[in-house]
C-alpha cells in the first residue's frame, strides 16, 4: 500500500489479518510523515502498547514522529487534565471501581471532544490519528474516535476476526456496518509476512487458510498441518502432564520466546501454569487491579500485616514457602528460637516490629534474593516495591499504588521470553512459538488469535486433532 495516500486521506479503514505487516505499514506511514507534530497512535492493550513501540523502535521510527497509549489511557489523561469540562466526578479517576468508571471515563472524554472544548489544542497537538485493532473498539470508545476523527486525519486498521474484546456490556462495533461505513475501506493486507520473515511461509499461508475455516465453521485437521504445528492431545483441561510437557516447548532458536495462552475466564489457571514451568511468568492486566487490591485492603496497623505481606510475595513469586516463614516469624517474636535468624527472617522481624514502607520493600527484596525463589507475577512485585518506595507514610500507600499504575499505563511493559496469559493480555503481541493450552474452550475468534502469536512454531492441545468452530 501507499503509505504517501494513506496520510493524503481524510478517513480510512484497512483490514488487516494478522501477521500481514500492519506495523509495518504503520511504520511506514509514520516515517513518511511531512508533519512536525506527531501522529497520535491508539491501541488496547498496554502489552500491545509495549509491543507496538517495540517495533516501532526496531523499525526506525523515531519517537517523537508519534505519541503512543491505550484507547482508555488517553481518555483517561484527557479527563484528568479537564475534569471540570467532563461532566463526570474526578473520582472516576482513581479507578476503584472499573466496570463503572471506565465508561464514565469514556463518556467523560466524549463529552469533552464534542463540546469543542479542546479541538485547537489536538490540532496543535497531533497531526493525525492511527488506531490499532480497531475492532476492539466498544461502541462508546468508536463515538469517542469518531469525534477526534472530526478533528483530525484519522486512519484505522484492525480484523473483524480478532475481535475478542466484547464481553458483558461491552458491545463491539460492528465492522461492515458502522467501521467501514464511517472510515471507507482503503484496502486489504494479505501477505503474511510474519511468517514469511522467519522462513516459515508454509506455516503464514496455512492460518491465512485457518482464518477462513474460522469463518465459515470448516473443520481444522491438525493432521494435515504444516510440520511446525504440533498437536498435543490431552484428556481435558485438567490433563497436567501433557499440559506442562507442552507449555515446556522450546523456540527452535536460541533465544527465542513462546507465549503460552490460556482461557481467560480462568485467571488462576495462568498463575498455575507459570508456577509449574520454569521462567514462565505471568502476563498482568492493564489495570493491575490485584496490586492495587492489595493496597486498598492493606493494612499496616493490623497484627496480621506481616503474614499479609508474606502472603502477597507468595502470589507473586515462587518457593517462597510463606507459611514456614510465617511460623518462623512468630517463634522468632515469641523469643523461642534456637538458630540465628536468616536475612529474609531478620527481615521479617523488622517489619513486624516496625511496619512502614521501607521495611516493607525490605522484606519484599530479601524475599525476592532467596535461592530456590523466582518470579511469577514480576510486574505486580515491582509495582508494589515502587509504590512503597515512593510513600513517606503507610497512610500514602494506596495513593502510590494508584500512581505507579498511571505510570504503567504511560510507559507500557517490557514481555518476558516466557509468558503466560490470555488472549485478551497477548493479543497484539508475538513469539517465535505460540502455545494453545485450553483450545477447546476458545471460540473461532479468540483460538484464530491464539494460533497466529507464534512466528516459527505453533502448538495446540486438545482431545481430538480435527477443530470445528462456528463464529
Amino acid at each position: 500500500m501507499d503509505e504517501t495516500e494513506i496520510l493524503n486521506s481524510d478517513r480510512i479503514s484497512i483490514t488487516a489479518p494478522a501477521g500481514c505487516g500492519k506495523t509495518h505499514l504503520i511504520a511506514a506511514c509514520l516515517r513518511a510523515s511531512a508533519d512536525k507534530k506527531p501522529s497520535l497512535v491508539l491501541t488496547h492493550t498496554n502489552a500491545g502498547v509495549a509491543a507496538l513501540r517495540s517495533r516501532l523502535d526496531a523499525a526506525g521510527v523515531a519517537r517523537t514522529r508519534y505519541r503512543i497509549t491505550t484507547i482508555d489511557g488517553w481518555a483517561l489523561r484527557l479527563v484528568g487534565t479537564f475534569p471540570g469540562r467532563s461532566g463526570q466526578s474526578p473520582s472516576i479517576l482513581a479507578l476503584k471501581n472499573p466496570g463503572f468508571d471506565y465508561p464514565a471515563i469514556r463518556a467523560g472524554a466524549l463529552s469533552i471532544i464534542d463540546g469543542r472544548h479542546v479541538q485547537d489544542v489536538l490540532e496543535a497537538t497531533y497531526s493525525r490519528v492511527i488506531v490499532d485493532e480497531y475492532q476492539d473498539c466498544i461502541i462508546q470508545q468508536h463515538g469517542m474516535i469518531m469525534r477526534l476523527s472530526e478533528v483530525l486525519p484519522t486512519c484505522v486498521l484492525g480484523d473483524a476476526m480478532q475481535a475478542i474484546f466484547g464481553w458483558g456490556r461491552n458491545v463491539l462495533v460492528d465492522w461492515t456496518k458502522e467501521v467501514e461505513a464511517t472510515y471507507p475501506p482503503f484496502g486489504r493486507l494479505d501477505t503474511p509476512w510474519r511468517w514469511d520473515n522467519s522462513g516459515c511461509s508454509t506455516l503464514g499461508k496455512w492460518l491465512l487458510w485457518a482464518r477462513g475455516a474460522l469463518q465459515t465453521g470448516a473443520p481444522i485437521d491438525l493432521r494435515n498441518a504444516p510440520e511446525e504445528v504440533t498437536w498435543v492431545q490431552v484428556s481435558g483441561p485438567d490433563d497436567v502432564q501433557a499440559l506442562t510437557r507442552a507449555a515446556y516447548t522450546a523456540s527452535p532458536v536460541a533465544g527465542g520466546g513462546a507465549l503460552i495462552v490460556c482461557d481467560s475466564r480462568l485467571p488462576r489457571r495462568h498463575r498455575e501454569i507459570a508456577s509449574r514451568v520454569k521462567d514462565a511468568v505471568v502476563v498482568e492486566n492493564a489495570d493491575l487491579s490485584d496490586f492495587i487490591r492489595f493496597a486498598e485492603q492493606f493494612n499496616f496497623a493490623a497484627p496480621t500485616a506481616a503474614d499479609d505481606l508474606i502472603d502477597f510475595a507468595a502470589s507473586t513469586l515462587t518457593g517462597v514457602g510463606a507459611a514456614q516463614l510465617k511460623q518462623r516469624l512468630k517463634i522468632l517474636l515469641a523469643g523461642r528460637a534456637q538458630k540465628a535468624p536468616n536475612d529474609v527472617e531478620q527481615a521479617a522481624v523488622a517489619f513486624a516490629r516496625n511496619p512502614v514502607p521501607n521495611s516493607a520493600v525490605e522484606l519484599l527484596v530479601e524475599i525476592n534474593r532467596q535461592s530456590g525463589v523466582a518470579p511469577l507475577r514480576p510486574s505486580i512485585l515491582r509495582a508494589c516495591i515502587q509504590a512503597l518506595n515512593g510513600c513517606v507514610s503507610p497512610i500514602e500507600f494506596y495513593e502510590m499504588a494508584v500512581r505507579t499504575r498511571e505510570q504503567s499505563r504511560v510507559l507500557g511493559r517490557t514481555i518476558p521470553r516466557r509468558a503466560v496469559g490470555s488472549t485478551l493480555l497477548l493479543k497484539g503481541l508475538e513469539a517465535d512459538v505460540s502455545i494453545v493450552l485450553d483450545t477447546e474452550s476458545l471460540d473461532a475468534r479468540n483460538l484464530y488469535v491464539a494460533m497466529t502469536r507464534g512466528s516459527r512454531r505453533l502448538v495446540i492441545c486438545s482431545t481430538s486433532p480435527v477443530i470445528t468452530r462456528q463464529i
